[in-house]
């Protein structure tokens, strides 16, 4: 793994802490919460059915958090979402140039604990409020959808939805992937899906 001279502005202590602070309190409010393309690589929880180990779910929480606060990353018309399953890091959002999508690949790859980058930022200018507006409610109707669907856990899939694009994590089967993905590409909105998945088999 190449190491970039980016250092993270925050102690793994103080990160960890804070993942911990935010999965209790994610905890504590779950009994109140209401074309397909493959890119995926090829498991006690602390949240119900969640097949990563606590640990796995304490370190994706930290690699979020500590490349969000990265400074490196923080520059101008820059948007960038992070979201990491079982230290496989997705990146989605609107970056200036192709130079800076690049440069903020290169610093999620030297994050401790990351296995794998998926880089799906977009070059172009920054989404407006409405569009993401749009896109957690695309995720809302996927989400919902997955409900209803027998042939896999719905809290096994994590959504992630940008620019109508649709991308799928989680630690699953072959088979189970591929029901998700058919729900959310015939979910109302959905412009693409993308599977990021983790296989077990």
């Amino acid at each position: 793994m190449t190491h970039l001279a980016h250092e993270l502005p925050l102690p793994r202590a103080a990160l960890l802490g804070a993942a911990a602070l935010a999965l209790a309190a994610a905890i504590g409010l779950a009994g109140c919460a209401p074309a397909v393309i493959a890119v995926g690589v090829g498991a006690g929880a602390m949240v119900a059915a969640d097949p990563r180990s606590a640990g796995a779910q304490v370190d994706d929480e930290a690699i979020e958090l500590s490349l969000q606060a990265n400074e490196a990353v923080q520059k101008e018309n820059v948007h960038l979402n992070v979201t990491s399953y079982n230290g496989l890091v997705l990146l989605t959002g609107e970056v200036p140039t192709a130079a800076v999508r690049d440069e903020v690949e290169r610093i999620a790859k030297a994050a401790n604990r990351v296995r794998s980058v998926q880089n799906e930022l977009f070059v172009g200018p920054i989404s407006d409020y409405s569009a993401r507006t749009n896109d957690g409610y695309i995720t809302s109707l996927v989400k919902t959808r997955f409900l209803d669907e027998p042939k896999f856990a719905p809290n096994r899939v994590k959504v992630v939805t940008e620019r109508g694009v649709v991308y799928l994590m989680g630690l699953v089967t072959r088979d189970e992937g591929a029901a998700a993905a058919q729900v959310a590409a015939t979910t109302s909105g959905v412009t693409r899906v993308v599977k990021v998945f983790e296989y077990t088999n």
